[in-house]
């Protein structure tokens, strides 16, 4: 079965898809993005990828109207048209075209299958690498928000596969960590959770908020808090989140060994927790 994808209020087949040649993301960059999963035929905190979207717009002052209020349809018909209980969800909202600025934004819905990825990461971890061609600066008006200008973050993922890493993790100009190229840092020391604060900034994963949330019902100690690589290199452990990692344990930072190499049980734990409430169900977002 071809693929088909929503544009613009229609399903149709993927190679029939069509945008203009006056898209503000085509031509500038310009647009955001949110990825997500479908767990059983379910779109998995839909609803907070949305709501992170429009807050973007509103931050970034993208004209984007009404047209987040179609995706919850848009997502349950892609989903539908391929035939997908597992799938990776992507959207994408461009303001309108520059020849045609009082015309309506686009929306772009896909869905493709995925089981994640592989087992054998979460029992044996992932080794990242120190992103160092890039920085994640305060200055940046587009850091924190997931935008169509991505060329930086795919470079430094890149690098990381030439150097057979899954993930670089990026560095703020004052040595601070701050995120990975597309996911959160966790780091454990102690028993106590430690993440770089929103402000860094990071991105506000909504994978990110959902381990907060787990971690606080586990009883365990957080702290958001401004991380150096010291710190990163002395953690008991370390794991990523995103929607398509969930929580993803990191066992080697370049030649550098965490947990002596080994999945740490609070992370463990929390990936536990992860899938437990995604079994259920009861995440109350979708």
């Amino acid at each position: 079965m071809s693929e088909k994808v929503y544009l613009n209020g229609r399903i149709v087949a993927a190679g029939d898809a069509r945008l203009s040649v006056a898209n503000p993301a085509f031509l500038h960059g310009v647009g955001l993005f949110e990825t997500l999963r479908a767990y059983g035929g379910q779109p998995f905190l839909l609803r907070s990828h949305i709501e992170r979207m429009r807050a973007s717009a509103a931050k970034l002052r993208l004209q984007l109207g009404a047209a987040l209020d179609a995706i919850p349809d848009a997502v349950t018909a892609v989903l539908a048209a391929n035939e997908l209980s597992e799938a990776r969800i992507r959207f994408t909202v461009t303001p309108p075209d520059v020849d045609t600025p009082e015309g309506p934004p686009t929306v772009l819905v896909t869905a493709r299958p995925t089981t994640g990825y592989p087992p054998e990461l979460y029992e044996k971890g992932m080794s990242v690498c120190i992103c160092d061609d890039y920085r994640q600066s305060s200055h940046d008006p587009l850091a924190g928000h997931k935008t169509t200008s991505y060329f930086p973050r795919l470079a430094a993922t890149r690098v990381a596969a030439e150097r057979h890493c899954g993930e670089a993790l990026w560095f703020t100009p004052d040595n601070r960590l701050a995120e990975g190229s597309i996911s959160n840092v966790f780091l454990v020391k102690g028993g106590e959770l430690i993440t770089p604060p929103v402000d860094t900034p990071v991105l506000p994963g909504i994978t990110r908020a959902l381990v907060l949330e787990l971690a606080r019902e586990a009883g365990l100690t957080i702290r958001e808090q401004a991380c150096t690589i010291h710190a990163l290199l002395d953690a008991d452990e370390v794991f990523l989140t995103n929607a398509m990692m969930e929580v993803m344990p990191v066992t080697r930072i370049e030649r550098h060994a965490i947990g002596d190499e080994k999945v740490g049980p609070i992370t463990r734990r929390l990936r536990e927790a992860y899938a437990a409430r995604v079994a259920a169900g009861t995440a109350g977002d979708n």
